[in-house]
């Protein structure tokens, strides 16, 4: 399932951002608090119930958010919220069809965004992550995906 993410966020961002994105070879076991970041977050429900969510320093969703959107972006607004809630909601719909075929019996949640100086993302009682550090032009980010055992 990496290998599908990365090949998932490899095409969005190729064809929507305009970027190339590499992921590193090590899949994460523990991760710091996010410090000056925004996520962006999507619930999976059905077969399959969990969260994925890409997590973005500040600096790097401002030049993501730039290139996606072909306009110049020098602070956290409600457009950068609206490119990595889309962001999210790109890959998730991805994701959702990794896990099930067609993805008929997944739904996703409506993306939302979390943005601060400091913040943790803990992983929900019995389930299990993926964490997936990834690098852009503009910087390093971090996909996870949670799900219920």
């Amino acid at each position: 399932m990496r290998e599908q993410i990365i090949e998932s966020l490899t095409e969005i961002f190729s064809t929507m951002v305009m970027m190339e994105v590499t992921a590193e070879e090590e899949t994460m076991t523990e991760k710091s608090p996010l410090n000056d970041s925004i996520s962006g977050i999507i619930g999976l429900a059905g077969t399959h119930k969990g969260v994925l969510a890409i997590h973005l320093p500040h600096r790097v969703a401002m030049a993501i958010t730039s290139s996606f959107l072909g306009m110049d972006v020098d602070e956290i607004n409600s457009d950068v919220e609206d490119a990595v809630g889309e962001l999210a909601n790109m890959l998730g719909g991805n994701v959702k069809s990794i896990l099930s075929e067609k993805g008929r019996d997944i739904s996703l949640s409506m993306p939302t965004t979390i943005s601060g100086r400091q913040y943790d993302f803990q992983p929900t009682k019995d389930s299990e992550s993926l964490v997936i550090p990834c690098s852009c032009e503009a910087g390093e980010f971090i996909v996870e995906l949670q799900l219920e055992k």
